[in-house]
């Protein structure tokens, strides 16, 4: 398998090339977004993961490219557009790459899986470099250029540095050890007997009831299949978010559509009497969080860790909101099974059906 060269996704236009975790036309795409047109064969949940399918097929259509490109810059765009570039040695660490991908678009930590514990490091890494040398996650819109422009430097960079940090991760321990300890002490407190998890497997539900607001890495690794995560902590504070797990078109399991929360918001305002208000993201947002708010957070925020933000107390019970919570995806989700391959137009026409907006 020959090593493909990065492009620039502007120049995408006029250069055919594998597109990796984005659309376009002009080259064989690689990607999870929902309505994709990956090929069948390669379809696995994160985009990584169908490039690393794609090489350990050898898959004829890869002959015809020479480029590989995506249009914004992520964990899994980057594992997936460094393996084309170095598939022999993609294919000798597939296990961490995977874990990789898994961890960064998911947050969905297992530290008992194999290779799991090299994957954080090597995700830690490269989110201390990301905010110290370029801008956080969805940190373009503060910025003059859009994350496609914005984005270019940050793979100039990862794809130059990451051969030696992925074979020699203890060298770069100083970069990556903050956040490691960080997300592991969170994973110890949600993994502990202070921490209580109830599911709803019927709406695609898991309450996490835990003390402090801790790492996403570590407050995700309780929620994997399942795809709305109401988090309560002490003080009555509370935040629901539909995963990213509904924004992608998953291979492994079906899920229901994703609802809209911005219903349920308006619920919670008739019974809320602390003088603040509920408020959530559309459903076409990447990660939809529901939240009572003291101002609204930039996106960059909102995709920050929970620990990272302030979290207010409301007037309502835990038991109260669990209640309504629930009450509110059942209705939503009365009739309604779950399967794979939602499209956009279908998951607004079911909000439709079910909302007042």
């Amino acid at each position: 398998m020959h090593s493909f060269e990065y492009l620039p996704f502007p120049q995408v236009k006029k250069t055919p090339a594998v597109v990796v975790d984005s659309f376009h036309p002009n080259g064989l795409v690689l990607s999870h977004w929902r309505e994709a047109p990956t090929p069948p064969e390669l379809r696995e949940d994160t985009s990584a993961g169908m490039v690393l399918q794609a090489l350990k097929q050898n898959w004829p259509d890869l002959a015809k490219y020479r480029y590989v490109t995506a249009n914004h810059f992520d964990i899994d765009a980057l594992v997936g557009i460094w393996a084309l570039q170095n598939p022999e040695l993609a294919l000798e660490h597939e296990e961490t790459l995977r874990q990789m991908a898994v961890i960064g678009d998911f947050r969905e930590l297992d530290l008992q899986a194999p290779f799991a514990e090299k994957a954080l490091k090597l995700v830690c890494w490269i989110n201390a470099e990301e905010k110290a040398r370029f801008y956080p996650p969805f940190g373009a819109e503060d910025l003059e250029e859009n994350e496609v422009i914005a984005s270019i430097p940050k793979f100039h960079y990862f794809l130059a540095q990451f051969i030696e940090v992925l074979q020699n991760p203890e060298l770069f321990k100083s970069v990556w050890e903050q956040e490691v300890e960080e997300v592991k002490r969170g994973y110890s407190q949600i993994h502990s007997g202070s921490t209580r998890r109830i599911q709803y497997p019927e709406l695609g539900l898991v309450v996490v009831e835990t003390t402090e607001p801790v790492h996403y890495y570590a407050l995700f690794s309780h929620t994997t299949g399942f795809d709305i995560v109401l988090s309560m902590y002490s003080g009555q504070r509370y935040e629901l978010e539909c995963k990213y797990t509904t924004w992608v078109d998953l291979e492994s399991r079906p899920v229901l559509p994703r609802p809209d929360l911005r219903v349920l918001a308006q619920l919670l305002n008739e019974v809320e009497s602390s003088g603040l208000t509920w408020s959530a993201d559309g459903i076409t947002d990447t990660g939809p969080l529901l939240r009572l708010n003291g101002k609204r957070l930039s996106k960059a925020q909102r995709y920050g860790n929970p620990q990272e933000r302030e979290i207010y107390s409301s007037s309502i019970s835990s038991e109260e909101l669990v209640f309504r919570v629930t009450q509110y995806l059942q209705n939503t989700f009365s009739g309604v099974a779950p399967r794979k391959r939602w499209t956009w137009e279908e998951v607004k026409k079911f909000n439709m059906q079910n909302s007042k907006l």
